[in-house]
């Protein structure tokens, strides 16, 4: 079974990466771009009848910073 993590620092909080991304996107002439968040995405190989809910104590516990970072999870 297959988890796949989505780790995004939280609305509010400064993401000095995703400015960055801006800032050289529009030196590469990418005008348009008028903000960028980064977060990371973890992919994890689980066994079978691992629960979604043993997932988010992963994500609880050393995934995500829950104090700046917000995640998502989708299993398949």
């Amino acid at each position: 079974m297959k988890a796949r993590v989505h780790v995004m620092l939280k609305n509010g909080v400064l993401d000095p990466q995703g400015e960055a991304v801006r800032h050289a996107l529009g030196a590469l002439g990418f005008d348009g771009v008028q903000g960028v968040r980064q977060g990371k995405v973890i992919e994890l190989e689980l066994a079978e009848g691992t629960t979604e809910a043993t997932v988010t104590e992963m994500c609880e516990k050393l995934l995500a910073n829950t104090v700046i970072e917000s995640y998502t999870i989708e299993l398949g």
